[in-house]
């Protein structure tokens, strides 16, 4: 009964418009007050320790490293080099924005920053070589969600507050998924440009190409970084966030001098409210997983399922649907802080991995994030090809088809996931 009254007023107070997170706020204190005897100290009590975690640190740098690399010329000189290695297969700039896009989410570790970054650039060069506005504004907005799923990625940092799971070996298992949708959408991209015939770049020379890496270093050095920083222990998930601001902002001012340094202050900025929005929702999912817990809604869920003998298989297929229909009206973040604490107590009752868990709910938020009503990156991508939803929604359709099918996959074979962290011994 108050898990009905919980989720109905959160539903009711999300349909009159209000954002999420005070949607959230509300449905607790409103419920807090009202219907239960817990102490006010101790509601404070859980918010404080909620938000003191070490690895939430690592969002505002994340998103702070983003800003720099947006802005600083990064992105610019991936596509130069996505384009001298691989332009003049069918597809030409359509497949070096899909590589383009998965090298730029593998130092920014986000979907919208990739999208803006990639996209304010290529869209309009694919246009002017004669590609069809909607086949470039499907790869980007497609491409641009693998922000989230290769590593590092805020949705995953999510994840693990929400799960006290271990964000290094979430960050290593969405090395080798990342890798196979980049390839999924790149196959996607080129067979429709062999399909319909659409141009492609002059073959770079061995000169073009080394040159193009050259330019390149600085930002693909990054990747190694953090990766390899994290892999060899030499600094934690949050350090390497930390690490990867400093070393963004150094190449953004004094390697590639493509920002002044008078723009610096606007992009902390920036930085700082984009943050301030993220850890605002956090605060509010805390409070929401604390009330939920009291009630004991979540192991009542989870003593259901069990009994009903659902089975893993069915299990997982529900809890597909139900991620991608709350991707209709609630962007990632929100999402996972809100599902998470809800579904994992079951899923570790049935034996499902954490890590497995976790890349199979990042692969949705993926899904969502390119799909109507509040697709964020069909947003921020009509911002920047001035077309409407609609429009674009058909123009990302072959690739959103082939995201799905990538979605079964990651779900029912596990060690897509869990290979590369077993591998490496940090399982």
């Amino acid at each position: 009964m108050n898990a009905a009254i919980i989720f109905g007023l959160l539903l009711a107070l999300m349909l009159t418009g209000m954002p999420i997170s005070i949607s959230l706020g509300l449905t607790v204190l409103t419920f807090l007050f009202t219907m239960t005897h817990v102490p006010i100290e101790a509601v404070a009590l859980k918010l404080f320790t909620g938000i003191e975690k070490f690895e939430i640190m690592a969002i505002p740098f994340f998103i702070l490293a983003g800003n720099f690399l947006t802005h600083g010329g990064v992105a610019r000189r991936m596509i130069n080099f996505a384009t001298a290695m691989i332009g003049h297969w069918h597809g030409g700039l359509g497949l070096a924005g899909v590589m383009a896009c998965a090298l730029f989410a593998a130092v920014s570790g986000s979907s919208p920053a990739t999208v803006v970054a990639i996209g304010s650039i290529l869209l309009p060069a694919m246009v002017k070589q004669g590609f069809p506005q909607r086949f470039g504004a499907g790869v980007i907005t497609t491409s641009g969600a693998l922000g989230i799923l290769i590593p590092p990625s805020i949705v995953m940092v999510m994840y693990a507050v929400a799960t006290n799971t271990s964000v290094g070996q979430l960050f290593m298992a969405g090395v080798i998924p990342g890798l196979i949708l980049a390839t999924m959408l790149g196959l996607t991209t080129f067979w429709r440009a062999w399909k319909n015939d659409y141009p492609r770049c002059p073959e770079a020379s061995l000169k073009e190409k080394l040159t193009s890496f050259k330019d390149a270093i600085w930002g693909l050095a990054l990747i190694i970084i953090v990766i390899g920083g994290i892999y060899t222990g030499i600094f934690t998930p949050t350090e390497a966030a930390a690490m990867s601001a400093v070393y963004a902002f150094l190449i953004a001012i004094f390697v590639y001098k493509d920002m002044p340094l008078r723009q610096v202050p606007q992009i902390l900025l920036n930085s700082a409210n984009m943050s301030a929005m993220l850890l605002y929702i956090i605060t509010n999912a805390v409070l929401f997983s604390f009330v939920l817990a009291n009630e004991n809604i979540p192991h009542a869920i989870a003593d259901w399922i069990v009994e009903k003998d659902l089975g893993i298989i069915a299990f997982l297929l529900v809890v597909n649907l139900l991620l991608l229909a709350a991707g209709n009206f609630m962007e990632p973040s929100s999402i996972v802080l809100i599902m998470a604490p809800i579904l994992f107590p079951v899923a570790m009752k049935l034996g499902i991995d954490p890590i497995h868990f976790g890349i199979m709910m990042v692969v949705n938020m993926e899904v969502g994030m390119c799909h109507p009503p509040v697709g964020l990156n069909l947003y921020v991508a009509s911002g920047i090809t001035k077309m409407g939803i609609t429009e674009l929604t058909i123009a990302v359709m072959p690739w959103l088809l082939t995201m799905l099918a990538f979605l079964i996959m990651i779900t029912y074979i596990p060690e897509i996931s869990l290979w590369l962290p077993k591998f490496l011994g940090m399982m």
